[in-house]
């Protein structure tokens, strides 16, 4: 006998694209049921999904629903209430040469779906992929990530069960682990994370057709306007950026103030971070931690050199990293040209709005972009000389919770958008349908073909 395949990538891709294949997915109905279970599976389990959320991430509970389940069961309402009208498709006029027959432009699904999921956000960027596949009429096989090994392990137990055999998989692994899967001949790929893999990821998906969907998160700029409300734009800052400890692709990552308005900003954050997490946000419930060592250690190598301007308190045994606010990066320095994914938040001055924008121009295009102003010729100013994935007004982050609004990236930040019908015609394509009635069969384009030249150019004209 030969080896057994049912549990090698290549294995896992056939069933999902056979499920597809087989039909079982076309319907509306059997999408709204799975997407329904999906839904029960969130809700009934919701101390679970908390407590798994607490134990990867220090999550705190509301930020665990906020952010996490209550997303995703909010694409998942979103998604059942208009999947029928998103699958009619369209009707496109069908030319009096082809009489007689009906066009139609159908949403078929890819077929089986690959979703790499990340480790700061893994309830939520893990099922929010998936419930566009599922709507869509796909099959999902899911590696979540090994550093989130609680969330994982719910994923892997609660959520294939409760759907249709074969609908949802979910493979633990590591690193190598992905490398196969993404070498298995998946329809598409999710993949949100780091820009270093990203790119090893569409190079391999690229070897073999494969279509992706990159999140890769960038250094999402604020710029805060002379004549901005700022104490509403400090406390929508100190919020954003801390959520998660600063564990978020769209998190702020700097903020360009007005020079002469930068110790007024770094008071009052203060006196936000005081009043979100007490004296020591090392004792707040409300404070989340460092995913791993790792990534703390990072974030230590990023602050040296930095100016604290705010906090900088660390504890590495229990990995919290308190919220800390720095004056601009030295030049050069690594903070400047990566991404800071953590509790630190530079306020970079400037005098001029050309200067800001020169800032914002020397990073690849972000995930999003923060506006802080009250002058919409100057927030068009803005929105017009940069490229990002979201710009977002007087906010941040919130952008995230709309699902009617596309989330994804475009440039250095990825390519890609889901979120509600965006997610559905991401993992759909459209396939023409052409059908031709037989009750009449004009000979005029069948040979010979002499003296019908006219007619023909009169029907195509």
């Amino acid at each position: 006998m030969g080896p057994d395949r049912k549990h090698t990538p290549d294995g896992w891709a056939a069933r999902a694209r056979a499920l597809v294949q087989s039909g079982a997915t076309a319907s509306p109905s059997f999408r709204e049921k799975a997407l329904a279970a999906l839904g029960a599976v969130l809700r009934k389990q919701r101390s679970a999904w908390e407590r798994a959320l607490h134990e990867d991430l220090g999550a705190p509970f509301f930020e665990a629903w906020a952010t996490q389940t209550g997303l995703v069961l909010a694409e998942i309402r979103h998604a059942r209430r208009r999947v029928r009208r998103w699958m009619r498709g369209e009707r496109p006029a069908t030319p009096l040469a082809l009489f007689p027959a009906r066009s139609r432009i159908e949403p078929a699904p890819l077929g089986a779906v690959l979703v790499i999921a990340p480790w700061n956000y893994p309830l939520q960027l893990t099922l929010a992929p998936a419930v566009a596949a599922i709507a869509a009429g796909n099959a999902v096989v899911i590696k979540p990530s090994e550093h989130a090994p609680a969330t994982g392990r719910l994923l892997e137990t609660l959520v294939p069960p409760a759907l249709p055999p074969g609908l949802v998989e979910v493979v633990p692994g590591g690193p190598e682990t992905a490398r196969d899967l993404v070498a298995a001949g998946f329809d598409h790929i999710f993949f949100t994370g780091r820009r270093s893999v990203g790119r090893k990821v569409a190079e391999a998906a690229g070897r073999a057709l494969t279509p992706v969907t990159l999140e890769l998160g960038g250094k999402c700029p604020a710029w805060i306007d002379r004549r901005a409300n700022f104490r509403v734009a400090a406390r929508r800052l100190a919020w954003a950026k801390f959520l998660n400890a600063g564990q978020t692709c769209v998190a702020p990552d700097y903020v360009l103030v007005p020079d002469q308005r930068v110790e007024e900003l770094t008071e009052r954050i203060a006196g936000h971070i005081h009043r979100f997490y007490g004296a020591d946000p090392d004792g707040s419930p409300d404070y989340a931690r460092i995913v791993h060592r790792d990534h703390f250690d990072r974030l230590e190598g990023l602050l040296d050199g930095l100016p604290v301007r705010i906090g900088g308190e660390r504890r590495p045994e229990r990995l919290h990293f308190g919220p800390t606010v720095t004056g601009p990066w030295p030049e050069g320095h690594p903070a400047g040209k990566q991404e800071i994914f953590g509790p630190i938040l530079p306020l970079v001055p400037y005098r001029r709005l050309a200067g800001a924008l020169d800032v914002i121009r020397q990073q690849p295009d972000p995930l999003a972009a923060y506006a802080f102003s009250k002058r919409p010729e100057a927030i068009r100013a803005v929105r017009g000389a940069i490229r990002s994935g979201a710009f977002v007004v007087n906010d941040a982050v919130t952008q995230c919770a709309n699902p009617g609004l596309p989330f994804g990236g475009v440039g250095g930040s990825g390519h890609g958008a889901y979120h509600g019908v965006h997610g559905f015609r991401r993992l759909t394509y459209p396939r023409a349908l052409l059908a031709a009635g037989t009750w009449f069969d004009p000979p005029v384009r069948y040979p010979p073909y002499a003296g019908k030249a006219g007619l023909i150019r009169w029907l195509i004209r």
